[in-house]
């Protein structure tokens, strides 16, 4: 009885996968991984954590299937990787799809339903879809600890953030500013930096030229332009440049009214009013600065009677509606006066800022704002009261020129931020009192802890994220919202001083603790409620206790809760309680070693990780405020951690698109639903797709297409190979464990042990050619992973698989079929089955990682003849080791050239429309030296049997067969050489071909003589393009150029209609179910005298081929006959 058994020919990879989960299941395979590597180096990954509140898509699918591939192979090569869940659960987001839910959207509607339900509809919402987000994990193939999972809600994570923020607030690095900040209008909080950067798309919005009459002469306007009209309202300057620009006066040639302007763009806007400018005189900065205007709507200096204030020289100096300078004001666009609302802008604010210092205290300017908290304008600009800004626009122009202040009006394209959660809500910058961190004080420190990281692609860490980190400005934190980790700050509500608690047991300890029965009552009406609800709003908030700051004075919470992005930055520590417990954990997995994430995170979680840490620990971690004093502060923990911290290496994901190219989108369809493409093409399909089809850092677009091409192209290609293998090997017996010494992972040197097994050395060439491909392989796969390079791993694999399916076991075929009696072959076949059988277990191993359900099917199909005396899983196994001495770096590139023969031959065939059955006299090859000529030479029988061609010869100088016509790249050449295009033209025409191109080979250039004197080319100026001579087909490959003559005679017509019929034949074998050893009967009707004579002459031949042990040319009885060129041919299978 054989030791195998044959693989099914037309595998379901779908249906495979369910058994293997099965089997991962039912023997614990994960943690067994785990458990043999316990006392391995540790190996660090960081799960960024999804939000469980949406359901999954093929862009989730993608940052698991990099997240399990690294931890898999790392894991492989002996290091210990636990791989700990974690769910995002705080923020908007989950406020976001609750609002849907219940049909809300405001502040207004969320406080009307009631904050203690909305924020407990919030705790249960955010597992609404968690049975997907296991399947899908499940179904992926992606090994993560989902039962030990931190969840950013729970109590002991929210702990590990209050310590981390009363750390920053001891230090004076956490505090209380009057800003201008990105407002969410409708839900009523401010954004980060990193948040508002999630949300920008193109918008086209009014821009306006603005008249601002001077007071001292209304005939004479500033030209003030802006993008938001509804900011005019509460405008308080008008900004021109000190020094760099020149200002002018010029004539509406129209209205005749005096503008001023930057003098350069007098034109620019002429042609946009399409009417004459006259330029009357220049004008300087310093003549505008001080100047009053009228401002565009008069209703704030009707209401404050336009005030004036005392200067610290002691002049009296109007409050607004001057001109003043600002630094910022260019001429890239609009007039070279800019509008300042400082309620509006940031840059606006700090001018106003700037502008108070100059008074004296108690009499400076104060902001001016028109509009509210909730984006509508206010009491303060009557006419618009109610109204939302973005819709003002409108109206706002046409009183601008009811009132003749409009000078000119058009669409702006720009881009701008609308909230990354509420993606139909644009964003304002507003003016709030919020709470921020002072991270612009670690600007340094963050640069240079990034400059240690190891970046995928490498241009993210000085490009995208370094220049992220160069704008740095203050972290935004708290948000005026419900559902987060709540600030931990007490304030004392008679002296307005303020302490950071560390954790809930700190709040608990506080002298004359009031308000504990509110979450006991709660818990009371509803035992179901979690106990990690106590530490968030609204029964955090009744918690008040005795003032250390005055007698009699009970300090309260802040209202705000924190931006969400600090809570998954917090996760390196605060995914383990630290520093409250598990101090080991935190030590041993700190920082970690691999993260990824998409794009997007550079400004999310890859951010608020990098600067939480550096904040924390290292350097950063002694930096503090002057005021802070040591009493208040913790001592620094890790303060030598060096840099890079929390994470050593980042792949940084492409965007996932649809198949349209765009946002994936339900709407529009553009994508199957991951359980689809699981059900459809199996996980492993899609891994391979991601894995192999792109760098991962590029915009991948969902091709279904790609993902079905992956099968064929590598899964199937590869299961025929171990196909063959399987069918062989039951037919002739082959057992491996003969092999009395072979381990538990059949290692190449315990499979030596078997007697018919010989040395790598003494096998044949082929044999010795695909061990050294093997190794070679196995190097650079590993070179490539350590490197974390998963797509050129990928690459290797691909080319070694192809050499083993399309070379390999194609040319060892006839070892296989071989008589093993025959002492001739006997060792021959032995050795090939050993080859084949050692590669196949070898990459079994080496696609672990990338495929692991293929894998672990291999695995059990391969070693099933050792009957469980192997280990039980392929993911159990360590990778692979390259075998030095098996390198054959001579005979791989030797290899490698005969390959690029064969194969340019039948590319030559296919350009000459030649059919590859239809045998040639002769096949030229062009190479570049002599060097493997002899090689070649020993090797011609099989080129030409892989070309089908009657005699092969080799040559240094083809000039005889082939010859080059040179093109110009006139894209390139246009602008180098202008008016002499069409005499480079006419040079290349008529230069030599070959002798350009060995100039170029030779010296990367060349020279062509022209009128105007002599011209040098380099490759990218021309393109050499290769022409066959008249009787020959040719093909160019990196190394060499293959020739065919194509003359054909009669009697290679006569062979090549003979090896159409074999392979009409072969086909039939298949259709009526031949196994490989069955002997058939064969009729053909000829088609004409050509086919009979083919058979004649070839009849044994074709007898041989398909195993035929009569070939007619009458009608065959009873068999359905198969039309072809040749005729009609009728096969049948010979009985008993």
């Amino acid at each position: 009885m054989s030791a195998f058994r044959a693989l099914a020919t037309s595998p379901s990879f779908p249906s495979l996968e369910q058994d293997v989960l099965e089997f991962w299941d039912e023997n614990e395979i994960y943690r067994e991984s785990l458990r043999r590597r316990q006392d391995g180096p540790s190996f660090v990954f960081y799960e960024g954590p999804p939000t469980a509140n949406g359901m999954p898509h093929p862009g989730h699918c993608l940052t698991r299937s990099i997240k399990d591939v690294f931890p898999r192979y790392k894991t492989m090569r002996g290091y210990r990787c636990e791989r700990k869940a974690g769910w995002d659960t705080h923020g908007l987001p989950v406020e976001v799809e609750v609002g849907k839910e219940l049909g809300i959207h405001s502040k207004e509607d969320i406080e009307a339903y009631g904050e203690e339900p909305f924020i407990q509809k919030c705790q249960q919402s955010v597992w609404r879809y968690m049975q997907e987000w296991q399947q899908l994990t499940r179904r992926l193939g992606f090994w993560v600890n989902l039962e030990e999972a931190y969840v950013t809600y729970h109590q002991s994570y929210v702990e590990s953030v209050w310590w981390s923020l009363k750390n920053l607030f001891d230090r004076g690095l956490l505090f209380q500013g009057h800003k201008i900040v990105w407002w969410w209008p409708q839900g009523g909080t401010a954004l980060s930096a990193g948040e508002v950067g999630q949300g920008y798309r193109e918008v086209a919005d009014p821009s306006v030229y603005v008249l601002f009459p001077l007071v001292e002469n209304p005939a004479r306007s500033l030209v003030v332009w802006t993008t938001t009209p509804w900011t005019l309202p509460s405008n308080v300057f008008a900004a021109v440049h000190p020094t760099a620009i020149q200002y002018a006066v010029a004539r509406d040639t129209e209205t005749g009214h005096e503008l001023i302007l930057a003098k350069t763009l007098i034109e620019t806007i002429s042609a946009k009013l399409k009417r004459d400018l006259e330029f009357i005189e220049d004008i300087s900065a310093g003549d505008l600065i001080g100047q009053r205007y009228h401002p565009p709507f008069e209703d704030y200096q009707q209401a404050t009677g336009d005030p004036s204030g005392t200067l610290l020289n002691g002049d009296t100096q109007h409050h607004y509606w001057r001109v003043v300078a600002a630094d910022f004001v260019t001429t890239d666009s609009g007039s070279g006066l800019v509008h300042q609302a400082p309620a509006f802008g940031e840059v606006d604010h700090e001018v106003l800022v700037e502008e108070q210092k100059r008074f004296i205290e108690g009499e400076s300017p104060e902001l001016l704002c028109a509009v509210g908290p909730d984006g509508k304008f206010t009491s303060d600009f009557p006419s618009m009261e109610g109204t939302w800004v973005k819709d003002a626009d409108k109206p706002l122009t046409r009183a601008l020129k009811d009132a003749g202040k409009l000078l000119h009006q058009e669409q702006y394209l720009h881009e701008y931020p609308f909230c990354w959660r509420a993606s139909q809500d644009p964003l304002i910058q507003y003016p709030r009192r919020s709470w921020f961190i002072r991270t612009t004080k670690f600007r340094d420190l963050m640069l240079k802890n990034n400059s240690k990281i190891g970046w995928s692609p490498e241009h993210i860490r000085d490009g995208r994220f370094g220049n992220f980190l160069e704008s740095n400005v203050d972290w935004a934190l708290s948000r005026e919202r419900y559902w987060g980790t709540p600030l931990p700050i007490w304030v004392c509500d008679q002296t307005g001083r303020m302490e950071a608690m560390g954790c809930y047991e700190e709040v608990l300890n506080k002298p004359g603790l009031q308000g504990t029965e509110v979450w006991e009552e709660a818990k009371a009406a509803n035992p179901e409620l979690v106990d990690d609800l106590r530490v968030h709003k609204p029964y955090i908030d009744a918690l008040t206790y005795t003032s250390p700051f005055a007698e009699g004075g009970r300090m309260k919470r802040v209202t705000e809760v924190i931006d969400c992005w600090y809570d998954s930055g917090a996760m390196p520590f605060a995914q383990w309680g630290w520093p409250h417990k598990n101090d080991t954990s935190f030590q041993d997995q700190f920082p970690a070693d691999f993260i990824s994430e998409a794009l997007d995170q550079t400004r999310g979680w890859f951010y608020s990780q990098l600067a939480i840490s550096t904040m924390l620990f290292g350097e950063g971690a002694n930096i503090h405020e002057e005021g802070s004093t040591t009493a208040d502060r913790q001592a620094p923990l890790k303060a030598d951690e060096p840099y890079p911290h929390p994470y050593r290496n980042c792949i940084v994901l492409g965007l996932m698109l649809g198949e349209d190219g765009n946002k994936m989108s339900k709407s529009l369809r553009n994508y199957r639903e991951p359980n689809e493409i699981f059900e459809k093409y199996g996980a492993d399909a899609l891994r391979w797709f991601f894995f192999a089809g792109q760098p991962p850092w590029t915009a991948i677009r969902y091709r279904e297409q790609s993902i079905k091409e992956s099968i064929p192209e590598f899964l199937l290609r590869l299961w025929n190979v171990a196909s063959f293998f399987s069918i062989y090997a039951e037919i002739d017996g082959f057992d491996p464990t003969t092999a009395s010494g072979a381990d538990d992972q059949l290692s190449q040197d315990s499979l030596s042990t078997a007697p018919d097994y010989r040395p790598a050395s003494e096998r044949s060439e082929i044999d010795r050619w695909i061990l050294s491909e093997l190794s070679r392989t196995i190097k650079t796969v590993t070179e490539r992973m350590d490197a974390f390079d998963n797509y050129n791993a990928c690459q290797s694999i691909n080319a070694l698989v192809d050499s083993l399916s399309n070379w390999y076991v194609r040319r060892s075929r006839s070892r296989f079929w071989a008589n093993a009696d025959e002492t001739e072959h006997a060792q021959d076949k032995s050795d090939a089955y050993w080859t084949l059988y050692e590669t196949l277990i070898e990459v079994t191993k080496l696609i672990a990682p990338f495929v692991p359900f293929l894998a672990e099917t291999f695995w059990q199909k391969l070693t099933e003849p050792f009957d469980g005396a192997t280990l039980k899983s392929v993911h159990l196994c360590d990778y692979p080791n390259a075998k030095e001495e098996h390198i054959d770096e001579d005979l791989s590139a030797s290899m490698k050239l005969l390959r690029e023969i064969a194969s340019l031959g039948r590319a030559a065939r296919a350009e000459a429309k030649l059919k590859v059955r239809l045998p040639l006299n002769r096949v030229e090859v062009v190479l570049t030296d002599d060097t493997r000529i002899a090689w070649l030479e020993n090797h011609n029988a099989l080129i030409r049997e892989e070309l089908n061609v009657k005699a092969v010869e080799y040559t240094t100088d083809g000039d005889q067969y082939v010859q080059y016509t040179v093109v110009p790249n006139f894209k390139r050449l246009g602008p180098k050489v202008g008016k002499q295009v069409p005499a480079v033209k006419k040079a290349l025409q008529e230069a030599d071909g070959n002798a350009l191109l060995n100039a170029l080979q030779e010296n990367g250039s060349v020279t062509i003589e022209l009128p105007d004197g002599p011209l040098s080319l380099d490759t990218d100026d021309i393109e050499v393009r290769l022409k066959a001579r008249e009787g020959w087909a040719a093909a160019q490959g990196p190394s060499c150029v293959v020739v065919l003559n194509t003359e054909v005679t009669d009697d290679l017509r006569r062979e090549g209609v003979a090896k159409d019929i074999i392979r009409t034949i072969q086909n039939q074998r298949k259709e009526i179910a031949c196994d490989y050893e069955d002997r058939i009967e064969v009729s053909v009707l000829p088609m004409d005298e050509m086919v009979i004579a083919a058979i004649e002459e070839h009849r044994d031949m074709i007898c041989q081929e398909t195993l035929a042990t009569n070939l007619a040319t009458s009608q065959m009885e009873g068999v359905d006959a198969v039309t072809t060129d040749a005729g009609q041919v009728f096969v049948r299978k010979v009985q008993g």
